[in-house]
């Protein structure tokens, strides 16, 4: 199963956000033991990187990193991404721009907090939760 992890149940674990953290925590889990394929969006890390900006230094940053490249996939943010995202015309273009990620990598899932920002997507959203109960 291929997932693409939205940068929110990144955040709910680094940040040990309640009372999230428990369902996205097994999200990483699954990945971390090869159940599911988990990739992340570049753009994703260098929004995390944004919200957490009074919490790390330039050296914690590059440990974030390493230990979330243990786990998951890193997807680079492309031109045909971006593209696609504007044409979908969603109100938010972050979340359109995830989606049109989701399905250049043929993604099962988009695993997200915002299922309802994901209404529009080929790609089916759903909260750590919901994925977990599908398993």
């Amino acid at each position: 199963m291929k997932l693409l992890i939205d940068a929110n149940i990144l955040l709910d674990v680094l940040q040990n956000r309640e009372p999230h953290v428990q369902n996205s925590a097994l999200i990483w889990k699954l990945c971390e033991t090869e159940q599911a394929e988990g990739y992340v969006s570049t753009l994703s890390f260098a929004d995390l990187v944004y919200v957490m900006r009074k919490e790390l230094s330039p050296a914690a940053v590059e440990e974030v990193q390493k230990k979330l490249g243990l786990i998951f996939r890193f997807t680079e943010l492309g031109v045909a991404d971006i593209t696609k995202a504007a044409e979908m015309k969603w109100d938010d273009y972050e979340d359109a721009v995830q989606a049109a990620t989701a399905e250049r990598l043929h993604a099962d899932m988009i695993i997200t907090r915002n299922v309802r920002d994901f209404k529009m997507s080929k790609v089916p959203a759903y909260t750590p939760a919901e994925c977990l109960a599908r398993l």
